[in-house]
């Protein structure tokens, strides 16, 4: 059975103060379920990767509430100040570009987090190349950031995310850098790993290409967050 994941009431973010004064969200409300690959949409400036971030707990909102899982973290303030130890145990971020270190072979860049955040580096090795095999890349686990296609990468940063075991995967853009072919499969792995994991999954996207490979739609309109089913929503 699929529990709320992510709870957001009545969210403002607004910039500047005085006549300067500028609302981007206004009393945002929505929710998410565990094994949900949601699709976050709006034009460009309007607020998608401002929306995401309060929720991944980089961007203060303005007023409001946020839950994730069973806790709530905001209530017109932050109610756990260490808002990075909230990011590490129970969110995995992607981005528009892998941001792989490139220093650094596939399986350290997979395990830095982890072992930063107290795992020892046998269990963090065995949580890694669990991923990597997961994701078909296991014989590139000793390979470097620059030995690898794009795609590839990409599939390495989906894995890092998931080291850390999060219920949240924030997702800006993961397939802006890719082709359409390429853009599809992405999509899917994140729809897989929503359902197999049972995590929730938020994709901001500007591809509508995507969009019926996701389970539903929020659109930033107005300022106010509109929720749809998207058509066709399959996971072939």
């Amino acid at each position: 059975m699929n529990k709320q994941s992510i709870r957001v009431e009545n969210l403002v973010k607004s910039f500047g103060k005085g006549d300067s004064l500028v609302d981007v969200i206004d009393k945002a409300s929505f929710s998410v379920e565990t094994g949900e690959l949601i699709a976050l949409i709006a034009p460009s400036g309007a607020g998608k990767t401002t929306l995401l971030m309060m929720i991944g707990c980089v961007e203060e909102p303005t007023s409001g509430q946020i839950w994730l899982g069973d806790e709530k973290v905001y209530d017109n303030k932050w109610l756990n100040k260490d808002t990075r130890k909230i990011r590490r145990e129970k969110i995995g971020f992607i981005f528009q570009a892998h941001y792989l270190i490139p220093f650094l072979n596939i399986i350290d860049n997979i395990t830095l987090l982890p072992q930063t955040s107290g795992q020892s580096k046998e269990e963090s090795e065995k949580v890694a190349m669990e991923l990597l095999k997961y994701f078909d890349i296991s014989e590139k686990a000793h390979a470097m950031p620059s030995q690898l296609s794009g795609g590839q990468n990409q599939r390495v940063a989906i894995a890092r995310a998931l080291a850390n075991k999060p219920k949240i995967i924030l997702a800006d853009e993961p397939t802006a850098a890719l082709d359409n072919e390429r853009s599809i499969s992405v999509v899917k792995m994140l729809k897989k790993i929503a359902i197999e994991q049972n995590v929730a999954v938020i994709m901001v996207t500007h591809d509508e290409a995507m969009l019926p490979l996701c389970d539903r739609i929020l659109k930033i309109e107005n300022k106010k967050v509109v929720s749809t089913i998207a058509k066709d929503s399959t996971f072939v």
